[in-house]
């Protein structure tokens, strides 16, 4: 999938362990993990901006598109 997820590059940015966000946002533990490694199809919108809004931060932080991460390392 061209679409990385940085979300453990913003929590250490902010200190912050996946427990806490979990708890701040109303997610459970396992599905911030499954977040982090990109192994979901889809984040609704008030998913995205409550993490945002626990970590200060905007979308374009937490996601990034790379055309070849889809194909993997060469």
């Amino acid at each position: 999938m061209p679409i990385v997820v940085n979300l453990d590059v913003m929590l250490a940015r902010r200190k912050m362990r996946s427990r806490e966000l979990a708890e701040r946002v109303g997610i459970t533990e396992q599905n911030i993990s499954l977040l982090k490694s990109g192994k979901v199809r889809g984040v609704r919108f008030d998913t995205l901006a409550a993490i945002c809004q626990a970590l200060d931060c905007q979308p374009g932080d937490l996601l990034e598109y790379q055309p070849d991460a889809e194909h993997g390392p060469a």
